[in-house]
């Protein structure tokens, strides 16, 4: 039987090596101790960044809800801004455009042309002045933009289409009236061919330069 090696090996180096692994299964406890620490910190701040994320996504959706209420308000603002302006608009257009020599006989608001085979709304137009020669169209805005004149422009093109349908052969013209005004818009409004009426004070004013030369729709048959 062979002999157990045990040259070199004292109690001392012994000692020493159960003190070294002593240490080192410290370390290691020390170590678990702090994975395991920072394990829980971790974990409360993925639990507040959850409940924050909780708060955000509510008052998202809490300011979400705030703004359509708000749009929703704007919106019958608008509208009672917009009924405001036609109320300014309605009772003097007449006087205003018979000063210029037109005599119309007929003013309707709140129009609504339909096509005749589909019978669907395809133009509304706020207030419409007539004679037997010339039809006006006009638009009344509280706060017109261009995009405003260039879909009036579009509206008056379907309205010319309807009248041809129906071979009324008058001239139809165009104009835009506003309770707010910027200079811009109606330049825009002018040069391209619309009547312009503005408010002015507790009434209204036709807002078009010397020489101004309105548009025409004429018949194409």
């Amino acid at each position: 039987m062979p002999e157990l090696q045990t040259e070199g090996m004292t109690f001392e180096k012994v000692w020493a090596m159960f003190q070294e692994t002593g240490r080192k299964m410290e370390e290691t406890r020390q170590f678990i101790r702090e994975v395991s620490e920072q394990q829980k910190k971790t974990d409360k701040q993925i639990e507040e960044t959850d409940r924050q994320q909780k708060e955000t996504a509510r008052q998202i959706e809490e300011t979400a809800k705030q703004m359509k209420e708000t749009d929703r308000k704007f919106g019958e603002l608008g509208n009672r801004f917009g009924e405001l302006a036609e109320h300014l608009v309605a009772p003097g257009i007449v006087d205003k455009f018979n000063a210029l020599g037109f005599h119309f006989t007929r003013d309707t608001e709140n129009n609504k042309f339909r096509d005749r085979e589909t019978g669907k709304t395809v133009a509304e137009v706020d207030i419409v002045l007539e004679n037997g020669d010339i039809v006006i169209a006009v638009e009344v805005k509280t706060k017109p933009r261009t995009k405003d004149v260039d879909d009036h422009l579009k509206r008056m093109d379907v309205l010319r289409r309807l009248a041809d349908f129906r071979r009324d052969s008058r001239r139809y013209c165009g104009a835009m009236a506003a309770a707010i005004l910027t200079d811009e818009t109606r330049d825009y409004a002018l040069e391209a061919g619309l009547y312009v009426l503005q408010q002015s004070g507790d009434t209204i004013k036709l807002a078009i330069p010397e020489g101004f030369a309105p548009r025409e729709w004429t018949a194409s048959f």
